[in-house]
């Protein structure tokens, strides 16, 4: 037995166990702490297990983004072409692949749509089986394929070709049928997949995504297509109401806490309980002249002791922050967030309309 075998048994039985004093090896203790002692080596184990999953974990992610980053090297003037010869274009996008690539294709698809390109999703295998039907005279065809050599792409691509159709390649084979038949080629290659076998589609289809990604951003820059265009593509959802809810859709007129300057501290206060606002506006022949809140109410319990004489203009917040019932509701909620408040008092025309709480956007997912 050479030294290092000596010292490693040296160091074994020198471990102590973390429930008793003894030695965590010695057949003492393993006797009497046999449970014990097989459930921290299982922890132990767990925990070795956690640790590899988040290596694992990270490796993917940084040799994804390492793929995606070297794309940038591999963009020429053929990405530059077929974006003008998409937007130039009179008629749609198709998109097409095979296997994982027909999902890129397909997300792809609805990101052109949502960003003001028609678009359509063919998958290869179906279009040499009837779905052809769906190219039209003037549609641009984008084909993926990670090798550019499937038996459906070899069939389907010169089918395409003689209908005229410009192709457009995403290929990470620049060498392949696919690549040699498109009129522009849209280099996706990456070294190796994420997969430790380097072969299930990782890398390369997030490859093809991001192409995607790029050729829908740019189409979008050239269209000018604004936020008012993308509301009119997302109307549902938290999404869409970010981008066209307004102030008068929130508003319950018939709910709106209201006092004169005279009324007294205690009506003030039933009629803040009432409506269930926290708050009230203050007004004089329907426009505002002040607020008073939860907060205010407080302040005054603390500062006074008799409050009895009180009336709603001893305590009331003048020059509230006031807005129009149009004003959208992402941009009322961006007020309450600068000015740390929950409701904010809503008028048209100078009169009263009522009040915008913070709980109002919450439920429409604003927030």
């Amino acid at each position: 037995m050479n030294i290092f075998a000596k010292q490693s048994i040296k160091h074994l039985n020198n471990t102590k166990c973390k429930y008793c004093i003894l030695n965590l090896h010695s057949i003492n203790c393993i006797r009497n702490h046999k449970d014990n002692v097989i459930f921290y080596n299982y922890k132990i184990k767990i925990l070795e297990k956690q640790k590899k999953i988040l290596e694992i974990a990270k490796e993917t992610i940084l040799s994804e983004a390492e793929s995606i980053k070297n794309l940038v090297t591999l963009l020429d003037s053929d990405f530059e072409n077929a974006i003008n010869a998409i937007y130039n274009a009179n008629g749609r996008v198709i998109v097409t692949g095979i296997g994982k690539s027909a999902n890129i294709a397909a997300k792809i698809v609805a990101t052109l749509n949502s960003t003001g390109t028609p678009a359509i999703f063919m998958h290869a295998a179906d279009a040499i089986h009837g779905d052809l039907g769906n190219i039209q005279k003037n549609d641009v065809v984008i084909c993926i394929s990670k090798s550019g050599n499937t038996p459906e792409i070899k069939v389907l691509t010169p089918l395409i070709k003689n209908y005229g159709n410009i192709i457009v390649a995403i290929t990470g084979n620049p060498e392949s049928f696919l690549a040699k038949t498109a009129n522009f080629v849209l280099n996706s290659y990456v070294e190796k997949e994420a997969c430790p076998n380097n072969l299930a589609p990782t890398n390369s289809t997030t490859a093809q995504l991001v192409i995607g990604d790029a050729l829908a951003v740019c189409l979008l820059h050239l269209r000018g297509f604004t936020s008012n265009d993308f509301a009119k593509y997302h109307p549902g959802g938290a999404l869409g109401k970010k981008l066209y809810l307004r102030v008068n859709e929130l508003v319950d007129t018939e709910k709106k806490p209201k006092v004169s300057k005279t009324t007294s501290v205690k009506e003030v206060i039933i009629e803040i309980s009432k409506k269930r606002l926290g708050t009230t506006a203050v007004i004089e022949e329907n426009k505002i002249i002040g607020i008073i809140t939860d907060g205010d109410i407080r302040r005054m319990l603390e500062n006074n002791s008799d409050f009895e004489t009180l009336k709603a203009s001893d305590i009331m917040s003048e020059n509230p922050i006031v807005i129009p019932t149009d004003t959208m509701a992402v941009k009322a909620l961006h007020i309450m967030q600068e000015k740390n408040i929950t409701q904010i008092l809503v008028t048209d025309n100078n009169q009263y309309v009522g009040v915008v709480h913070l709980h109002d956007l919450l439920k429409e997912g604003i927030l």
